[in-house]
């Protein structure tokens, strides 16, 4: 995060927001640049993405961006994919209306939930046994959504 606002509250509240890093305006390009190898770094040690994600008896490949469900191959749109991945990535965590709005469409998405329902809609009439009683994709009210599994794994295959 860069920012001019030096404040210790601000900065809390920045790295709360899930920032990897802080840097205060003025700054020295050459601090930047370390800063941000620093992080390129951290990440590469993650190493790369796994090539599927198995939540019960959906698979996500990553590498040919397919999914299964049952053994069958599910047909999803490119942003359909990408809303069901960053599900996949956060199982069983609830990713907040404006995250997932960012992360598949971003910042100037940020507000539009429309969007998201009608994708979250789609993804049910897809995935769910009942669309109308999910419980692959849930709904909270008023925060946002999750991917539920009662087995989940990540694999390099």
């Amino acid at each position: 995060m860069l920012t001019a606002s030096a404040k210790p509250e601000d900065i809390l509240d920045g790295f709360d927001a899930g920032a990897d890093d802080y840097i205060t305006k003025p700054f020295d390009s050459k601090i930047l640049l370390a800063r941000l190898r620093a992080v390129l770094n951290r990440y590469r040690g993650r190493g790369m993405m796994p090539a599927e994600i198995i939540c019960n008896n959906l698979v996500i490949n990553q590498a040919n961006r397919g999914v299964t469900l049952d053994g069958s191959d599910i047909y999803l749109t490119e942003t359909e994919f990408n809303l069901l991945l960053e599900l996949a990535r956060h199982c069983n965590q609830v990713l907040l209306h404006e995250q997932l709005l960012m992360a598949v469409w971003g910042a100037d998405f940020r507000n539009e939930l429309d969007y998201l329902r009608s994708f979250i809609h789609i993804l049910r009439r897809k995935l769910e046994n009942d669309p109308s009683q999910p419980k692959l994709i849930i709904s909270r009210p008023g925060i946002g959504y999750m991917l539920v599994s009662n087995h989940s794994e990540v694999s390099g295959k």
